[in-house]
């Protein structure tokens, strides 16, 4: 097991539910939102510089397109943000009206893959879908809360979570380009907390926030679990690895849903953390817009 790093505060900026990290490259710059707050953020580690955006609705991920500006799943819609306002629609998601977008990522080949989930976290009609010139489809991984996807530097794994199954599964998406066939990859028990969003390193392991369970793991491409950090709040969401040399993690996390005991035991909930991570990541893929 890796020795625990020393994490420190990069934001206290007190989000309810924050989630998405991306490192911008172009950007040189942390990009992540704050799904029930309505709000986008920016945190600049060269400069301390940080900035909010009130975008509106319930943002769940931001992540870089191709033509320079940010790409954001907002409850049923994929919508661009330039110059920090929302500029256009590019496309809804047919889906119930009590679900909503959550986390998502970017293959290789520049297509998007996003999840989706019961708002009411109650329902099995969450699900991942594939955005690419052919548009918005599904394709598979029904749960109620679905988390990740990532996808290996090969663009060959998708990583998979069922959140409230407390499973991480793993698909062969350059056999197909559906959810078929996956393999259980790793279980976590309730008692450790419920597994969030993901990430891969540069080394091919996975990285994956506890939510309720106080850390960050991080587990082999054999699914061996080889490392976890302590963080000082419950509720860990999920980790980006950001820097010019992509070796710094950023971790947000959340305080919804905290009692006034809780608060007063983590009084960070809600914070952007940061650590020196003992492996770097990989760059993270612009989204190819459909032309």
């Amino acid at each position: 097991m890796m020795k625990q790093p020393d994490v420190t505060v990069a934001w206290e900026v007190g989000a309810l539910l924050g989630e998405g990290p991306a490192w911008i490259t172009a950007d040189c710059a942390l990009w992540f939102v704050d799904i029930k707050r309505g709000n986008l953020h920016r945190h600049d580690p060269a400069t301390g510089e940080n900035r909010s955006l009130a975008i509106g609705g319930s943002p769940s991920f931001v992540l870089p397109d191709d033509d320079g500006a940010l790409l954001v799943g907002n409850g049923r819609a994929l919508q661009r943000v330039v110059d920090g306002r929302v500029s256009e629609t590019i496309a809804t998601i047919a889906m119930p009206a009590h679900n909503r977008t959550n986390d998502a990522t970017v293959d290789p080949a520049g297509r998007l893959w996003l999840g989706t989930m019961d708002d009411g976290e109650t329902q099995a009609t969450g699900a991942v879908y594939r955005f690419d010139d052919r548009g918005v489809t599904p394709v598979g991984g029904a749960c109620t809360i679905t988390n990740g996807p990532a996808i290996s530097a090969d663009g060959r794994w998708l990583y998979h979570v069922d959140t409230l199954g407390g499973t991480i599964w793993r698909f062969d998406i350059a056999a197909r380009n559906t959810l078929e066939d996956g393999t259980l990859f790793a279980t976590i028990a309730p008692e450790h907390g419920h597994p969030d969003g993901v990430t891969l390193d540069a080394e091919g392991h996975l990285w994956v926030g506890l939510w309720g369970g106080w850390a960050l793991r991080r587990y082999a491409p054999d699914g061996t679990l080889v490392g976890e950090v302590a963080m000082p709040c419950a509720n860990v969401t999920k980790m980006a690895f950001g820097g010019p040399d992509l070796r710094t993690a950023f971790v947000t996390t959340a305080s919804v849903g905290l009692s006034d005991a809780d608060r007063a035991r983590q009084p960070l909930a809600g914070s952007l953390f940061t650590f020196a991570a003992p492996v770097a990541g990989s760059p993270l893929p612009r989204i190819a817009l459909p032309r």
